[in-house]
This record gives C-alpha cells, sequence and structure tokens, in this order.
C-alpha cells in the first residue's frame, strides 16, 4: 500500500495517537458484542436511522445468529467520536464515510481494503449513479468505501413570497448570473428583497442595512468547497477546485475565475440581497430563515428537502441552480460510503453487512423512506417515488444527473487541515470584507501543505 512519508498538521496528530495505539494495543480485544456475532454500525443523521434499523432487520432474517448494532451519532460529534474510538481500540465494524474523511483514514491505515474481501469484491460502477463508485477508489487502487447514497444541491424557495414579487416558477428554473452585473440572478434576488419599510432591492430608496426579508438566506461560508454556497456559481464559472479530478496536487483559489465569483458572491451581503454572515447559527440555518420569511431563496442540499417542504405554514418549491458563464448550469454532487475498518471484531459478518447494505433489498427499503437518494439506480427510483408520493418535487436534484452538470467534492490528502485554513479565510471575506486576493496566500499555505506528501 502507498504511504505518504509526511503529514499536514491535523493529519500528523491523528497518525501519532494511532501509532502509539498501535505500539500499546495491537489488535482489538474482543467485546461482548462481537463474541456474540454482533456487527457494530455508526451513522450521523436521525432522519436515516429507521431505514437502516428496517435494513437490520432484514439482515438478520438472512444471517441466522448475526445481529446488527446501531449506534447514530449526531454530526458535530460523529467524527470526534469516530477517531477517539480508532484511538481507544473500540471502534464500530463499519462506519458511514464521508468523501472529505476517507483520504486521512485510508492514510492512517484503519480501514480495510473492500475489493481484497470476499463479500465486498464485486462493487460494480454500473450499478451506481455515474461516478459514485469511482470516488471511494484510493491511490492505491484498493476501494475504501461501498456507494451508500447521493445528493445534490438546488434553490429551495417560499412560493408566496416569489409569487408576491411576481416571478413564476418557470423564471427561477431559468435563471443566469455572471459576476459582471450577477445577470438575471442577480436582478431576481434583488427584487425578491424587501426592506423593513416595504421598499424592495431594485426600487429607489432601498435600506440595505435594514432589511425585513433577503433575496437569499445565509448558510456560512463554506469552509473549503462552499457547497450549499458558492460551489454552484464556481463550478458554473468553469472553475475546478484542483488540478485533478481526484487526488489533486494543488487547489486553484488563487484563481482569478475563483476571485472573481467569490467576490461577486459575497459582494451581495454588501449590497442588502444575501444575508449577512452574523445571520446564521446552528439555531438559524438557511431554512429556518427561509421558513420565517426572514430570506425568500436558499441554497441547499436534497437531503433536507423533507425539512423544507415541511415547514410549518409555508408551501415550497426547489428550481435548478442559475447557469453561469460557462454556458451551464453545474451543482455538487455528493457521495456517502460504507466503510470497514480494518480491526472489525467479526470481519466476515461486518463484510456481509457492508455487502447487504448495497444491495437491492437494502437500497430499495432505504429509498422509501424518502430521505435521501440511495446510490443504486434501483433504489434511486424508489426515493423519487416516495418524494412524490409525499408531495415533493425532486426534478432540480435529479435532472443535474441525468443531465451530466453536476461535479464532485474535491478529492485530496490532507482535507482537514485544507478545510482548518479556508473557513477563518473565507469567513474573513464574508464577514469582514477581507478582500479576495487574500485567499491566495491561503492557498500558498495549503499548496505547500499538499507538497509534503510529493
Amino acid at each position: 500500500m502507498l504511504r505518504r512519508s509526511s503529514r499536514g498538521p491535523a493529519a500528523l496528530a491523528a497518525a501519532v495517537a494511532l501509532s502509539l495505539l498501535a505500539v500499546g494495543c495491537g489488535t482489538r480485544s474482543p467485546t461482548s458484542a462481537e463474541s456474540s456475532h454482533t456487527v457494530t454500525y455508526w451513522l450521523w443523521d436521525a432522519n436515516q436511522l429507521p431505514g437502516y434499523q428496517e435494513c437490520a432487520q432484514g439482515f438478520e432474517k438472512r444471517n441466522p445468529g448475526l445481529k446488527v448494532d446501531i449506534s447514530q451519532i449526531g454530526w458535530d460529534d460523529y467524527w470526534t467520536k469516530l477517531t477517539a474510538s480508532m484511538i481507544a481500540g473500540t471502534e464500530p465494524d463499519v462506519f458511514t464515510d464521508h468523501i472529505t474523511k476517507f483520504a486521512q483514514f485510508i492514510d492512517l491505515d484503519v480501514l480495510a481494503p473492500l475489493d481484497e474481501l470476499p463479500a465486498t469484491r464485486g462493487i460494480e460502477d454500473t450499478y451506481y449513479q455515474p461516478g459514485l463508485a469511482a470516488a471511494w477508489i484510493a491511490q492505491d487502487g484498493h476501494r475504501y468505501g461501498s456507494p451508500k447514497d447521493w445528493d445534490t444541491i438546488a434553490m429551495y424557495y417560499n412560493k408566496k413570497l416569489t409569487e408576491d414579487a411576481g416571478i413564476s416558477d418557470d423564471t427561477l428554473n431559468s435563471l443566469a448570473w455572471n459576476p459582471t452585473d450577477g445577470g438575471t440572478f442577480e436582478r431576481t434576488i434583488a427584487h425578491l428583497t424587501v426592506d423593513t419599510k416595504g421598499r424592495r432591492g431594485d426600487e429607489p430608496g432601498f435600506d440595505r442595512h435594514n432589511v425585513k426579508t433577503y433575496g437569499l438566506a445565509t448558510n456560512d461560508a463554506g469552509e473549503a468547497n462552499g457547497q450549499t454556497q458558492w460551489s454552484a456559481f464556481t463550478a458554473s464559472a468553469g472553475w475546478n477546485y484542483t488540478d485533478k479530478k481526484a487526488w489533486g496536487t494543488h487547489y486553484n483559489y488563487d484563481d482569478p475565475v475563483f476571485q472573481s465569483t467569490v467576490e461577486w458572491y459575497f459582494g451581495l451581503a454588501e449590497k442588502g440581497y444575501l444575508a449577512p454572515f452574523e445571520a446564521f447559527s446552528k439555531s438559524n440555518g438557511p431554512d429556518v430563515q427561509l421558513g420565517s420569511g426572514r430570506a425568500a431563496l436558499a441554497l441547499h442540499g436534497s437531503w433536507m428537502a423533507k425539512t423544507y417542504y415541511g415547514l410549518k405554514g409555508i408551501e415550497t418549491g426547489s428550481a435548478l441552480t442559475p447557469v453561469g458563464p460557462s454556458g451551464k448550469r453545474a451543482t455538487m454532487l455528493n457521495g456517502l460510503a460504507d466503510s470497514l475498518t480494518r480491526r472489525a471484531g467479526n470481519k466476515p459478518a461486518a463484510q456481509k453487512w457492508v455487502a447487504y447494505l448495497a444491495s437491492d433489498a437494502c437500497q430499495r427499503t432505504v429509498g422509501t423512506y424518502g430521505v435521501v437518494f440511495p446510490a443504486s439506480k434501483a433504489g434511486t427510483e424508489v426515493a423519487i417515488a416516495a418524494y412524490e408520493k409525499a408531495g415533493i418535487d425532486v426534478t432540480a436534484f435529479t435532472r443535474p444527473v441525468a443531465d451530466g452538470t453536476t461535479f464532485s467534492y474535491p478529492i485530496t490528502d490532507y482535507a482537514a487541515d485544507v478545510a482548518a485554513l479556508m473557513k477563518p479565510a473565507m469567513q474573513d471575506v464574508y464577514a469582514n470584507g477581507k478582500p479576495v486576493g487574500s485567499l491566495t496566500k491561503t492557498n500558498s499555505q495549503i499548496n505547500l501543505i499538499l507538497s509534503q506528501g510529493d
């Protein structure tokens, strides 16, 4: 297996801790759960828990004597507890993995390569939505994740507010933007913005300092990827995060295309159309802003569809992301996966569970809950039907996949370090008005860290 000889700061700390573990603990001691043939499985999304509990029941029926013990841990604590469990030797047998996290786990040698194990060897790209399976193959050529589900980004909107502004659903689905004058997208969110005296953002006398309803909700600054903030704009401008589609060796945050796009995007806050940085908090996310009438539009993921369409007293719609200067739309396609830990207590049983999670039986089961789009094509179709039954139109999320207008998360080493540098840098641009040119220095720092692995 290919190894890196040096580390970024965050990865180095984890590597030291895990190396001490290897010296002090060796292999993991069996627990009572393992001796009773129980497979332990962790996930973070409470909304998906019922679907996977039903999958566990199906698995247990097909595998008499085996049990699945599922733990749901919220996102804010999930990765800390997972890393701590790996240090302590109490990690789960199988866990839900994220594309921005798995590179570090591979480098620290805590994941089992699925393509070397009998039960998980036959993962085929064609079984899943395009690109999902390939993303989980590391530089050493081994697969470390079995595709689980996928998501994209679109625009949610409050129909009453758009109708009051005379903006049709068709108009929202045909918007375009550019960094010079903002195009029809900026004109639309300007018109949707209303100050405390009832003047719209495109009307004389509009007071940007006293806004009642913002055209566009805020969702923090987006760390290194801007998934639900600026990513649809930078990608539709023709920009790429790194020099390669996967396992890039340097980032492009110094690119003029990226910086001009970010300058325009956060400049919308200066004009009063985008909610300011301080408007966002854990208790006041974009869904809350939309539901309270504080914002008319919100960029967010398909995994939030039930939340947005379930907002009390609000009729919600969803629209495609706007066309950019490249002449195309763009939306980030993210895919989660199930990973098997190298020290799984009952590895044969854990392999079977990973294989079952990828099966049509489980993927279809998860799809019936209409919470996420399962990775398999069959599971996706079931999920679409479940959304439709619930009165939720997910076309804005599924059409980009069919049209081929999606792009992937950046996959590189040292993702934790990249995020640690980019988040405060982006927040400085958004919240404090720091020049976007300052991101050039941050980009140099990031690329210096990546170069340590060369």
